[in-house]
């Protein structure tokens, strides 16, 4: 975790000043968080149920959710909602394309 690494460790002149433009910077600038790990979750939807209704789920069981088809699924990195997307295949493969980004003070965090 970046919290553990002592502080002379990061390369000189990575951070922004007071009234530094972040849009100034390049992704060569980010290059110290190239390699930490982040957990990235795309939501299809939710469903509430008891304990005893979910034993009663097995293959081929469907598990009604609270969206409909073709509405936008969420995607969060870290637990934090970050983007809307859409479900999409590729070479047989799901995948999920963002189609908005949302804003710290849209994100409701």
């Amino acid at each position: 975790m970046a919290a553990d690494l002592p502080l002379e460790e990061f390369p000189e002149g990575t951070a922004l000043t007071a009234g530094e433009d972040a849009r100034d910077k390049s992704a060569a600038d980010l290059a110290p968080v190239f390699d930490v790990p982040v957990n990235i979750a795309a939501v299809l939807g939710k469903s509430h149920m008891s304990v005893a209704q979910l034993l009663k789920l097995n293959a081929g069981s469907v598990l009604e959710l609270d969206r409909k088809v073709g509405e936008a699924i969420d995607i969060f990195v870290n637990n934090r909602l970050v983007a809307r997307g859409e479900v999409v295949v590729v070479e047989d493969r799901l995948g999920v394309t963002m189609t908005e980004i949302i804003k710290t003070e849209d994100a409701g965090a």
